[in-house]
């Protein structure tokens, strides 16, 4: 198998910001929302190059090919009201589609798409005082990769640019527009 590129080796030196620390990658896992202890403080992220049990809206199942996805989980732990915390998923989604190097928009209430086709997904969960944000995002998958069965038509960035991307700079993008969205969000009341 080979080596990761999101190892923390790689993943650390490129974080700008709070969010990405502290930092956990596992190779294979049954998804990246179940690998926090309810006191992760806000910023923990978590990556896989592979789940097992992926998890997408409403139950649907997230599918992905080893290696090819980026898949993380990332600990909020927001001060507004309970009321507004499903407003994350949306600026999660704001987040993946300004860090994508495609012109990408949200489709609501928790989809990324390109032309149309979905790119990525937010999976937004709270229980004891915290939002775990799962991003899901189509990297380097190869058409015949791509579920078929969707209920959207799904894409990657590979298919879009017509070239692989390196996954790591991408996370780094992820969690910087995350942050940047999260603290303007925070200091509205």
């Amino acid at each position: 198998m080979r080596v990761s590129d999101l190892t923390a080796e790689v993943v650390l030196p490129l974080l700008r910001g709070r969010l990405g620390m502290p930092y956990r990658h596992l190779p294979e896992c049954a998804s990246t929302q179940r690998l926090f202890a309810a006191d992760a403080p806000e910023g923990a992220t978590a990556t896989t190059d592979h789940q097992t049990e992926g998890r997408g809206r409403l139950g649907r199942t997230w599918e992905d090919v080893p290696g090819r996805a980026l898949l993380c989980s990332v600990v909020l732990r927001p001060l507004r009201a309970v009321s507004d915390w499903p407003q994350l998923s949306l600026i999660a989604g704001e987040a993946v589609a300004a860090a994508v190097p495609l012109d990408a928009s949200v489709l609501e209430p928790n989809d990324v798409v390109v032309k149309g086709r979905k790119v990525a997904g937010i999976l937004s969960e709270a229980a004891d005082g915290r939002v775990v944000l799962g991003i899901g995002v189509n990297v380097n998958q190869t058409a015949d990769e791509l579920p078929a069965d969707t209920r959207k038509p799904t894409t990657s960035l590979r298919l879009e640019l017509g070239r692989e991307l390196e996954r790591a700079p991408l996370l780094a993008a992820i969690l910087s527009e995350l942050e940047r969205r999260y603290d303007t969000w925070c200091s509205v009341s």
